[in-house]
């Protein structure tokens, strides 16, 4: 197998390569491209160095897969001509996630969204990916009316530059020296949050939020859900965190729920408060599983429940989902 990582000296890019290499790939053919001031630069994988190619030349190599990880507007560009090819994309960017004709997929929930004859599919937003799995089993055993939403995002997920910020932001503070580092952000993260991320839209909404509403919809295939969803971004590098109240189309039993939810596959189960056990950052980073705890009814609204979730967003919400749906359809074809 001939697999091209596009993207692959980014944060998310470096992190697919890592993926590839603890799943089994760590004998195939891989092809690292990125821009091209990176070309001839060389990445760790699997006890070798890969040379940094152009995306051209990726595209020459006829790869089996390219998994993207270099924005939107590289992947409008490139990913059609790996398709025309011939090669299936797997793209982690928001350029085809609302396409009708594309498939929005998490392996676990919807691999069977994906057709023979499709060569470009999307992986889903990291918040969405970890919220959707984690009720995917309500969905299919009772029904969601309504999802009310509040993210706690890392850092991480804007990239290189808002990690190099906070690390200043908590140098400064710790020496009284000036923090030096260009912004990611309009304020400073460091014992900081805001209710902000991605571009405000003018329904009040920003890009981020909006995303949690038309993903969640696509990957259900249930247009009459509703979602509403807050963003805020944290000073925190292990991942994503999401408080979830979730009202369902009928009653349930809250140990049924908890039972449905902990044999979903990849879901690790983290409740239990009397032993203060519940789902951080912390023990979420640099592991693939997305961990649910603080499960509990709802007493203000019929039939609803809430609970809260917590997964590494480079992982499990980009380069693990990636990955993985390039596993299940290599078995599937």
């Amino acid at each position: 197998m001939k697999i091209a990582v596009i993207g692959a000296t980014g944060l998310v890019g470096r992190e697919m390569l890592k993926v590839l290499e603890e799943r089994g790939y760590g004998h195939a053919e891989v092809l690292a491209a990125a821009s091209p001031r990176s070309a001839g630069a060389t990445l760790p994988f699997a006890g070798r160095e890969l040379t940094v190619t152009t995306v051209d030349d990726a595209i020459a190599e006829r790869p089996d897969y390219a998994i993207f990880s270099a924005g939107a507007d590289a992947s409008r560009q490139y990913a059609p001509r790996f398709a025309e090819q011939g090669t299936v994309v797997i793209d982690n960017s928001s350029a085809w996630r609302k396409d009708p004709n594309i498939p929005l997929v998490v392996p676990e929930i919807n691999i069977d969204a994906v057709k023979a004859d499709d060569r470009i599919i999307a992986n889903p937003n990291c918040s969405t990916i970890q919220m959707v799995l984690a009720i995917s089993a309500l969905q299919r055993e009772y029904g969601i009316r309504r999802i009310v939403v509040a993210t706690y995002q890392s850092i991480t997920g804007t990239g290189l530059k808002a990690i190099r910020q906070l690390e200043d932001e908590e140098h400064a503070a710790a020496t009284g020296a000036a923090a030096q580092a260009p912004r990611a952000y309009p304020y400073e993260i460091h014992r900081n949050l805001f209710p902000h991320g991605g571009d405000f839209l003018p329904n009040g909404y920003t890009t981020e939020e909006q995303k949690l509403i038309d993903e969640t919809r696509k990957i259900f295939g249930d247009n009459t859900i509703e979602v509403s969803p807050t963003v805020v971004r944290v000073p925190v590098v292990g991942g994503h965190s999401e408080a979830v109240n979730v009202e369902l189309r009928r009653d349930y039993d809250l140990d049924e729920v908890r039972s449905l939810i902990a044999a979903t596959p990849g879901i690790t189960m983290q409740d239990d408060p009397a032993q203060n056990l519940y789902p951080m950052p912390v023990t979420a980073h640099h592991r693939d599983e997305v961990f649910v705890g603080r499960l509990r009814r709802d007493p203000s609204q019929p039939n609803t429940l809430n609970l809260w979730v917590v997964a590494d967003n480079i992982r499990k919400g980009a380069a693990t989902n990636a990955v993985q749906i390039m596993q299940y359809l290599t078995r599937k074809r």
